[in-house]
């Protein structure tokens, strides 16, 4: 008989840092992902789909879609209980928790901060609801990092915008009911951002298969061609990369709790896996090895979801600052990679199966380690930050 293992964030008390709404949230999503989404994970990755319009309108439901948002059939919660919310959808899988971020922190925030009265009633009840998906257009082919550099261009043409140009790599674009792309005006060199009801002429959005990772996971190009929109599309607020790098701070910020979800259910799994599995007459649990790497891990994950917390609670009182962010979204998730790779050894050779979600956690975390911003770029943010030297060129 095995004996009962502790969750390994039992061990740092880190529920009496949450209020009793918030950890309500939170049981709700846990719930939702361990009733509707666990049991189809290992399908829709292996065969590299998922029904993103059915789960939109469940997820719409639970009212998680821009849940930190206020006013227009959002929610209106606290910035910790979305991060927490995040943190239970990418225990289920990061293609979920991107689902939802895409959704809530870089579509609906960028017409919910930066959109018309207009664009906001037309779009952020439907949206919120799960009965309309929205995508995010900002990364190209030649320009990630960089987003500055980008080729997309946007010109008058009487009263209407014409829009030309490629997005790449875009989460939920070719299930999207609604894009917000971004372009360059050639007038002015201004980046601009647009809405873009995806059935407009002129827009395609072939999906991007034979991925190795976010395999549950919608992800496209974007092909503008004479894409032609009236004045009433642009987003009258935004002028500048301020608007979509302020999108994606929102996004960053749910994937500091997200990533530490993907490594929780890593260790959880793994722990229940060697106080189960005998090796020379006795658990794997009960070797020094083996609770050295558990203690190590556990000991990342606490320290992580400590900052992430706090994060939080700057975020709840306005006064986080991106690169505080950065240090959150650097940290959490290498620190997750390291140990969904770590927990995957501890299984042997199960662990490289759907079985067990480790290969699919560890696979999704080289997605998450690059998108809203490379390590390197977090760690170039922070040394700015701490040298007052820009170093990106």
């Amino acid at each position: 008989m095995s004996a009962q293992p502790q969750s390994p964030l039992a061990l740092f008390g880190t529920d009496a840092l949450v209020g009793e709404e918030e950890r309500a949230i939170r049981d709700t999503v846990r719930r939702f992902v361990d009733d509707r989404i666990r049991p189809h994970l290992a399908d829709w990755y292996e065969a590299g789909s998922i029904p993103a319009q059915d789960l939109a309108v469940e997820l719409g439901s639970l009212g998680v879609l821009g849940m930190h948002l206020e006013g227009y059939g959002c929610a209106g919660t606290s910035a910790t209980a979305y991060g927490l919310a995040c943190m239970e959808l990418e225990a289920g899988d990061s293609g979920l928790r991107s689902l939802v971020s895409v959704q809530g922190s870089l579509a609906m925030f960028a017409i919910w901060r930066w959109g018309s009265e207009e664009h906001k009633q037309e779009w952020l009840p439907r949206m919120a609801a799960g009965e309309a998906i929205g995508c995010f257009g900002l990364t190209e082919p030649d320009f990630g990092s960089d987003p500055g550099g980008m080729r997309t261009r946007a010109r008058r043409d009487g009263d209407d915008w014409v829009l030309n140009g490629n997005k790449m790599w875009i989460t939920n674009g070719s299930v999207a009911d609604v894009a917000v792309v971004w372009a360059r005006d050639e007038a002015d060199g201004r980046v601009r951002g647009f809405v873009v009801p995806t059935d407009t002429p002129g827009f395609s959005a072939p999906e991007i298969k034979k991925k190795m990772s976010l395999r549950a996971s919608v992800t496209s190009e974007l092909v503008l061609d004479n894409v032609r929109l009236p004045a009433s599309a642009m987003l009258p607020e935004a002028s500048g990369l301020s608007g979509p790098l302020s999108c994606l701070n929102e996004a960053r910020y749910g994937i500091v709790f997200g990533a530490l979800g993907a490594a929780r259910d890593c260790l959880e799994t793994t722990l229940e896996y060697v106080g189960d599995r005998e090796i020379f007459d006795k658990p794997l649990a009960a070797y020094q090895l083996t609770q050295a790497k558990l203690a190590d891990m556990s000991l990342e994950l606490g320290k992580g979801m400590l900052l992430a917390l706090h994060l939080g609670s700057l975020k709840d009182a306005g006064t986080v600052r991106p690169e505080q962010i950065s240090l959150g979204k650097l940290n959490s998730v290498r620190e997750a990679i390291a140990i969904a790779r770590e927990c995957r050894t501890l299984l042997g050779a199960a662990g490289i199966t759907l079985e067990y979600p480790l290969m699919r956690h560890a696979n999704n975390l080289e997605s998450v380690l690059t998108y809203e911003g490379t390590s390197e770029v977090h760690q170039l943010i922070i040394g700015q930050a701490l040298t007052g030297h820009g170093a990106f060129r």
